[in-house]
């Protein structure tokens, strides 16, 4: 019945042809499908770079050059317009080498007293994910007070790296030296305690703002709505996208990306299709937001459609959400077709693929097509590969990618590593080794994971002595997790220990846990 009435909701809700309308709140017959505005044609993709940056760059590349040569003969450049106007180029083309070797020959007593040419270089770093270059630059400028704009460079440059802790450590720094932050330095702000989850210094931040003359700004009340919405508070990302009298596209993703998060489908479903009777039409964010598990497969299949329609269809973060949602829909077999008939894919989409096939020995046939497509795996991927050895009981095999994990590719084993080699014993029936790998060979303290893993191993294969082990450590540290008590009972149980079962009965009890 619940679902019927769900699913009658999202029917209603879905997308009308004539975005130029005002949506009829008392529509009648339910709408099966999503109408999408009509695409101009798909114009022919170019496989060669654009010709007009082409020749910037090559333009560029000759003039640094020129520039290289001419210092080398010793020539004194110091005008700094020539420096901060090749400074801003590189920037606009993203040129980072021409810019390294343009920061060579820079007069270092230049660099260090023109704010223009320092402030310019900084962000070509920042931009471009060279943050302890940027820093350096930084460090020696004697006029970064003199406005927000290296500040802003370098908060959005840690920012965008996901370093979202010297994001705020630099924004309290700038405050504390009395710089004014600007309409460009609370967007960046607000995206770190979002990434961090820190409302309460995110809400500290939204009071700043207000006393700062920026509540009504577009980019910063998009900030505040990305915000709240990571933060949990789906009440407030609301109230703070209603206040948005001229939204833009990064406002309606943002909403979008806030309904998805707390799992409410039927308000993102209801966004969507207020955002294009509005006149603005999907971009790659929105689609693959939309795209959630969850979603019928009808919608799925009528967005697909839509985006093919449009020449979008290979758009890599919507073909590897397709890929996921048909995956979840329990249409594996459309996920194999959208990824075999991709003409590039990154490591999403390897990952993609790998991990819906956790418990299908394909994943590893996968596996290896990445590698011989010189695609490094990551921590994502092994974590994939090592759930399908332990389903399918491959311990060698799962004890080879565990090596090369760390003996090949560097990557120290996280939390959920261990947790899937504990698993992979427990699943062959090997408790001793998948206790052994807790107590030997795990370089972390075992969380809630692991020992749970271990726990649920016991439980399989009724092993009573280490079984009790697993349950005391998670006693602690999941304290009010009534599924271990009920797990070492029923381990008790099957052994025949009634005054244990009974035992374990009354500290449930005692702790409140319904029977």
């Amino acid at each position: 019945m619940a679902m019927s009435m769900h699913y009658q909701l999202i029917n209603t809700f879905c997308l009308n042809k004539d975005t130029n309308k005002k949506p009829n709140r008392k529509l009648q017959t339910p709408i099966t499908q999503l109408s999408f505005p009509k695409s101009s044609p798909t114009q022919l993709l170019l496989t060669h770079q654009n010709p007009s940056i082409q020749t910037k760059l090559e333009a560029l590349y000759n003039v640094v050059q020129d520039l290289e040569t001419s210092v080398k003969n010793g020539l004194n450049i110091d005008d700094p317009r020539i420096f901060s106007s090749l400074l801003e180029t590189c920037y606009r083309l993203q040129a980072i080498e021409l810019g390294i070797r343009i920061h060579r020959v820079i007069p270092t007593r230049l660099l260090r007293r023109n704010a223009g040419v320092s402030s310019k270089l900084l962000r070509l770093y920042a931009s471009n994910g060279y943050m302890e270059d940027a820093h350096q630059v930084f460090d020696v400028m004697s006029e970064r007070n003199s406005s927000a704009f290296v500040w802003n460079s370098l908060i959005s440059g840690y920012s965008e790296m996901g370093l979202y802790d010297d994001a705020l450590a630099l924004y309290f720094q700038m405050i504390e030296e009395g710089v004014e932050p600007d309409g460009f330095t609370f967007p960046r702000v607000l995206k770190a305690c979002g990434g961090m989850g820190l409302i309460r210094v995110g809400q500290e931040v939204h009071r700043e703002i207000i006393r700062r003359g920026y509540a009504n700004d577009l980019f910063v009340l998009n900030g505040l709505v990305g915000m709240y919405a990571k933060c949990g508070d789906i009440v407030m990302a609301r109230k703070m996208f209603d206040k948005i009298v001229l939204k833009d596209i990064v406002s309606w993703n943002s909403m979008l990306a806030g309904f998805v998060k707390h799992d409410m489908l039927f308000d993102a479903l209801v966004t969507f299709r207020q955002m294009m009777l509005d006149g603005f039409e999907p971009d790659a964010v929105s689609i693959s937001t939309i795209l959630t598990p969850g979603l019928p497969e009808k919608l799925v299949a009528e967005i697909h459609a839509w985006v093919i329609r449009k020449g979008t269809e290979w758009n890599l973060p919507i073909v590897n959400s397709l890929i996921y949602v048909y995956s979840n829909n329990g249409r594996l077999d459309r996920a194999r077709q959208v990824f075999d008939q991709m003409p590039e894919r990154d490591l999403v989409s390897w990952n993609s693929i790998i991990s819906v096939h956790n418990k299908h020995p394909n994943a590893l046939m996968y596996f290896q097509l990445m590698l011989s497509a010189n695609i490094s795996p990551d921590t994502i991927t092994f974590v994939s590969v090592l759930t399908v050895c332990a389903h399918l009981r491959l311990v060698k095999e799962g004890e080879r990618l565990f090596s090369t994990m760390t003996d090949k590719y560097g990557i120290n084993p996280s939390m959920e590593h261990y947790a899937c080699l504990v698993n992979l014993y427990g699943r062959a029936g090997l408790i001793v080794e998948a206790y052994k790998v807790i107590m030997d060979k795990m370089k972390l303290e075992a969380g809630p994971t692991v020992w749970g893993a271990l726990l649920h191993a016991c439980y399989v294969h009724g092993n009573v002595e280490i079984g009790e082990i697993a349950a005391e450590n998670l006693f602690e540290l999941e304290p009010d997790n009534s599924h271990n008590f009920k797990l070492l009972m029923q381990i008790y149980g099957e052994a025949s220990r009634v005054e244990d079962v009974e035992r374990v009965r009354t500290m449930m009890v005692n702790r409140g846990f319904d029977l």
